[in-house]
């Protein structure tokens, strides 16, 4: 592995190197060679670094024997040096092949876990010994070990967005590779991966988010009314966030200007009706449905697992994100309604007999997962997969709340079952066990009530507040705990901590052993020596 690592395939890959590089070491022997056998050596010397010069002529000038010896290890120490900067040439276009990968998943929202997981299987591939890497929501640490040397890389990332599909991807392709792999074909493959344009044009996202609220808002009580005009509010703050994440805009502005938009226009589109005379009664609630499209369902869910998985350097920023985009959303809900004056108490729309709400259910639950599958950039297939995971588990939820069953075990055991089933569907497709399983719990996030929260906090209604964030956090930690428990099931890795190998030597070091170490080492001891001798005479002097 060690020799495949190196590149060293044939005779003409060790010499890939720099050819300055080379130039400057054969430059330096022959500078040091002329100190040991004076400079009409020199010329041989080249000669016989760059392997043209022949013996017999070596011999003929008839040097003497502690000379020609000098030379010949002089020669050899500089063909090991060159020897291995090329190992540490090729290790690098491993490391970065591995970091590259590393990268383009973190950028896709991928786990910690998944991360690490992914870019071992492709360093040993590779043929790097051994890898170690700090993987943050940002940023990557890597070091790979290979053939005596190391080489450590730090890249930072800035998308913070979703790809499911890309996941789905890079990680099948991780999965199926062969035991060894060049760095030159990897790079293609992620060439290819990375030229890949979005699955689905602006205008269907905007469609199909005002559908997928519609339809969360149906989940929550709400009725036709409420319904159609957060399908109207929706689609419009999609819009406008997908134009403005193509600028690059920051992206808690972005969420609060879409949080403003859509609740703008859901509060405008309810008071014209009313007074056109089309509609009566209250329907104000609805207004906390019409944001639902800005909960950050994936980024929360791997974010839990992360922490469940115990990479905090992963999990606690990426939770942090989370909260702040949840609260620049809900901080437009109480700028909106404060405003104009409206409550967020829960809506009741409709009274549905049993044999009704059930299927109405199983249709919503699909069409939202469906929808938030879509947000999440995963393929057409994922989607349906995901949705029809969702309409199982999501309906039969709802209905054991319905019978006294608390919400957080509910939760729990609905984001378990979503698990399990995702974890059968991928053993059976080329999607991952994440994308067909978040899509499906993200309607089971309290996100009406979390807003609704906040807004009663600012307005000072502390105890409502109070009430209402803690039954979201234990609905939230139900949902992370359901998930990571389906993990351990079904995922040895989850179960049990694999064992990690501990930094070690990187090889013989007396290699390196040269004359001024050791002097350095013996003059060190010889004035440490000598100094203890004085301080003990000192101190026996003040004792007398």
């Amino acid at each position: 592995m060690g020799t495949y690592a190196l590149g060293n395939y044939d005779d003409g890959n060790l010499w890939h190197g720099s050819e300055n590089t080379r130039r400057s070491l054969v430059c330096d022997a022959n500078t040091a060679t002329s100190r040991i056998v004076g400079t009409g050596l020199c010329a041989g010397f080249l000669a016989a670094a760059a392997g043209t010069c022949p013996q017999p002529a070596l011999a003929a000038r008839r040097i003497p024997a502690r000379t020609l010896t000098a030379y010949h290890g002089l020669v050899k120490e500089i063909q090991n040096a060159q020897r291995n900067f090329e190992k540490h040439s090729r290790l690098a276009h491993q490391s970065r092949a591995v970091l590259r990968l590393g990268m383009m998943l973190l950028s896709a929202g991928a786990s910690a876990y998944r991360v690490k997981h992914s870019m071992q299987k492709l360093a040993l591939a590779l043929g790097v010994e051994d890898t170690h890497a700090t993987v943050t929501f940002t940023e990557i640490t890597l070091t790979c070990y290979a053939g005596g040397t190391f080489r450590t890389e730090t890249a930072e990332q800035r998308i913070m967005g979703t790809n499911a599909a890309r996941i789905d991807e890079l990680v099948g392709w991780v999965e199926t590779l062969p035991p060894a792999i060049l760095v030159e074909d990897a790079n293609e493959q992620m060439d290819g991966f990375s030229a890949k344009p979005a699955l689905y044009n602006r205008y269907l996202m905007v469609l199909i988010t005002g559908f997928a609220c519609a339809c969360f808002c149906f989940l929550n009580h709400g009725g036709i009314v409420e319904c159609s005009a957060v399908f109207c509010a929706a689609a419009a703050g999609q819009f406008l966030r997908s134009g403005l994440m193509k600028r690059l805009w920051n992206q808690f502005g972005v969420w609060f200007l879409c949080g403003l938009l859509s609740c703008f226009i859901y509060v405008g589109l309810v008071t014209l009706e009313l007074s056109l005379g089309w509609i009566s009664g209250a329907h104000q609630a609805g207004v906390v449905s019409a944001i639902l499209f800005l909960i950050p369902g994936f980024p929360m869910v791997t974010a839990l697992l992360d922490l469940l998985r115990a990479d905090f350097s992963a999990g606690v920023p990426r939770g942090i994100y989370v909260a702040i985009l949840m609260f620049a959303a809900a901080a437009t809900v109480w700028a909106v309604t404060t405003i104009v004056g409206w409550g967020t108490t829960g809506a009741d729309g409709y009274h549905l007999v049993p044999w009704a709400l059930l299927p109405a259910r199983i249709t919503a639950t699909f069409v939202a997962s469906f929808g938030f599958a879509m947000l999440f950039q995963a393929s057409p297939t994922a989607c349906a997969l995901a949705a029809l995971n969702g309409a199982i588990i999501n309906p039969a939820r709802l209905t054991a709340q319905d019978a006294g069953v608390m919400p957080a075990l509910a939760c729990l055991l609905a984001a378990l079952l979503a698990g399990l089933i995702a974890h059968a569907i991928s053993r059976r497709t080329r999607h991952s066990r994440v994308s067909l399983s978040v899509p499906s719990v993200v309607v089971m996030i309290p996100g009406v009530t979390f807003f609704r929260a906040i807004s009663n906090l600012v307005n000072g209604h502390t105890m409502e507040a109070a009430e209402a964030a803690i039954g979201v956090i234990l609905v939230i930690t139900a949902i992370g705990v359901g998930l990571a428990a389906a993990r351990m099931l079904t995922d040895r890795t989850w179960r049990m901590e694999p064992p990690h190998s501990l930094v070690g030597p990187l090889g013989d070091s007396r290699a390196t052993l040269t004359p001024e170490v050791l002097d350095h080492v013996r003059k060190m001891n010889d004035a440490a020596g000598a100094a203890n001798y004085e301080a003990g005479a000192e101190n026996d002097g003040l004792a007398k």
